[in-house]
């Protein structure tokens, strides 16, 4: 009798963690399935279903190790670290009974399991309880010496355990989330922390305002800034491992009306960010790059507005070209990326260290490659053509709206012509796009008479040399005759409900091929120059676009935002007015 109660006691309690009741636990079989799967899964990649982690609490999740992660009608994934205990096959079986479901287990190693379950934490709660252990700790300071407790004594309290596990969370929190940067901003009675992730910032936390200055303390102490400046910005940048990645933070610290801002850019090298195919050049633009890039001098360049990918792009190319026998010098502003075996030099124009100067001492450290961040002005600019023409590979930025743009601007910065016809190889323009989840893609018929008319405009216009390429005759035929189908994303967990989930390039690529340099050393107009360059095969990014847009790889929107340059007048011609 005796054991019988204790039994019924342990299943009584086993049963108040997973929230079931007394007519759910005598439910012992009905619709309840256990069955293990073989599969293997890519945990890193794995997303895990919100609503199903709800019905459980997360202490219970600990204690029997098992989380339900994939549903599809009412059969339900659960990830199950030891399958053999009886007491976690009970556990099961009260939250299948519970919730009606059919489960299937899916075994797992403890490490794994730590692993989910640091992704599915929920950030408000880890940072409530570092807030309330930092109430603790600084009532009890407050206590033992509360006429001691000054300025030196708040500062010391930034190094304690709950300010440096608000910081973890902020930072843990914005790398699952595939955030490219964290904004901590001071407001007029609170903390904001927002994440900017695909290009767009989203509000991620709100915390008291007292706890800002010691947030931005230990930021500063990560980054080995001075802690008592807050009247001047500061630039530093930090390093964390997370679960054997190396991550890089550059940080920014800014004087508000508040406070202090503080900006940090994530910069993740194991994201596979260094692969053209995976930043979105494909076909003929891809193969006239990497063969371009294998020449031993010329200048290649690339344009586009701040915030398009121009870096990310030049550290492909150098990815591509850092090979033992090759010496690599790089001039930036600032170091993004560290490179194994490439010498990376941060300019400093308040001491005289400029694009230009570097520039010169460069070319005395024997380069073979020399990466110049940006061309800025008429002496940088001339620098590097010179150095192009002496036998150097340059690769740099310049900001201009399309790549044929690049011509006319470099020859007002004061180059010659002729000099230009010359050193120039090849142009890079691009924008970035954000891509549809392909968790919840689904496809439309377009029905907009001017969207239709857009896209068969664009798409007539590509040249024929490119209908070689895999898809795109067919993507061409297709629209010629009507059938314009595209794509959006409904919304799911995977992507926060947004339907876009990660960003891609859109590209056009101008090789000076000898029609396009005897035009240059003529000192050809732009529309001389384009009218050319499409005869060889030249796809505006536009163009590029609507063929991702026909892909299903983004939106006719996205395309449309990042390349509205249309005069009116062709957007009246377009609308049949």
């Amino acid at each position: 009798m005796k054991n019988f109660l204790n039994k019924k006691k342990k299943e009584e309690k086993q049963e108040k963690n997973l929230g079931g009741s007394e007519d759910t636990l005598s439910q012992q079989g009905g619709i309840l399935a256990l069955s293990v799967e073989d599969e293997v899964i890519d945990w890193e990649k794995q997303d895990v279903d919100q609503a199903l982690l709800k019905l459980v609490p997360i202490e219970s999740l600990k204690k029997y190790g098992f989380i339900p992660f994939r549903k599809k009608g009412n059969k339900v994934d659960v990830a199950v670290v030891n399958a053999e205990d009886i007491n976690i096959q009970n556990a099961l079986r009260f939250f299948a009974n519970k919730n009606k479901f059919e489960i299937k287990i899916f075994k797992i190693t403890w490490d794994e399991f730590k692993f989910i379950l640091d992704r599915i934490k929920n950030p408000e709660e880890e940072i409530d309880k570092a807030l309330s252990a930092l109430e603790k700790d600084l009532e009890e300071e407050k206590k033992k010496n509360a006429e001691k407790f000054k300025r030196k004594e708040k500062i010391a309290v930034i190094q304690d355990a709950p300010v440096a596990k608000m910081v973890e969370v902020i930072l843990k929190n914005a790398i699952d989330g595939k955030a490219s940067d964290i904004h901590i901003e001071p407001l007029e009675e609170k903390i904001r922390v927002r994440y900017r992730v695909d290009g767009v910032l989203h509000s991620s936390l709100f915390l008291p305002k007292k706890v800002g200055p010691a947030i931005v303390s230990r930021i500063k102490i990560l980054s080995m800034l001075k802690i008592d400046e807050k009247r001047k910005p500061q630039d530093g940048r930090f390093r964390m491992t997370d679960l054997g990645r190396t991550i890089d933070f550059r940080v920014s610290t800014f004087p508000v009306a508040h406070g202090e801002k503080v900006v940090m850019r994530i910069l993740d090298k194991n994201d596979n960010l260094f692969d053209l195919e995976n930043l979105g050049l494909r076909g003929d633009d891809l193969k006239v790059v990497k063969e371009v890039i294998k020449e031993p001098y010329g200048i290649v360049l690339v344009t586009g507005p701040t915030g398009s990918g121009k870096s990310t792009t030049l550290y492909s190319i150098l990815k591509i070209l850092n090979k033992e026998g090759v010496n690599i010098v790089t001039l930036e502003d600032p170091v993004e990326y560290m490179i194994e075996g490439v010498s990376q030099s941060q300019v400093k124009p308040e001491i005289g260290y400029t694009f230009a100067s570097g520039l010169r001492s460069i070319l005395r450290q024997d380069p073979d490659i020399v990466m110049v961040g940006e061309i800025r002005d008429s002496e940088t600019a001339e620098l590097a053509i010179h150095a192009a023409l002496t036998g150097h590979l340059v690769l740099s930025t310049l900001h201009t709206n399309t790549a044929i743009g690049a011509v006319p601007r470099l020859i007002d910065m004061g180059i010659q012509p002729f000099l230009l016809s010359s050193a120039l190889k090849l142009v890079i323009g691009q924008r970035l796009v954000r891509k549809i989840c392909p968790k919840c893609r689904v496809s439309y018929k377009e029905e907009s008479p001017l969207i239709r008319k857009m896209i068969r405009k664009e798409v007539e216009k590509i040249s024929k040399k490119r209908e070689k390429e895999s898809q795109l005759k067919e993507l061409k035929e297709r629209v010629l005759r009507g059938e314009i189908e595209l794509y959006k994303g409904k919304g799911c967990n995977h992507c926060q409900n947004l339907g876009m989930k990660g960003r891609i390039g859109i590209y056009e690529v101008l090789h000076i091929d000898d029609k396009i340099d005897k035009m240059i050393n003529k000192g050809g107009a732009e529309d001389e120059i384009e009218k050319i360059a499409k005869e060889d095969g030249y796809t505006t990014m536009k163009q590029d676009g609507i063929i991702k847009v026909l892909q299903g790889i983004t939106t006719i929107e996205e395309v449309q935002r990042v390349t509205e340059d249309d005069s009116e007048e062709e957007v009246i011609e377009a609308k049949g007015e």
